[in-house]
């Protein structure tokens, strides 16, 4: 990840593992698990509202 223009936002507590990623400059995000798996839709809820609001700001800039 080092001389890109991604940066961490997610790693597994034991062994430090990559779970989380997202661009700089461009409207992307990904995660190493499944957000809307048990124990329940709620618990990662935050993730699909950053990924809308992302997106809004991504249309209203171009």
């Amino acid at each position: 990840i080092e001389k890109t223009d991604l940066v961490v936002t997610y790693e597994e507590i034991n062994d430090k593992t990559v779970e989380g990623i997202k661009h700089t400059k461009y409207p992307a995000m990904g995660v190493q698990f499944q957000p809307d798996a048990s124990p329940g839709t709620h618990d990662a809820l935050y993730l699909f509202d950053e990924f809308l609001a992302m997106m809004d700001a991504w249309k209203e800039r171009n």
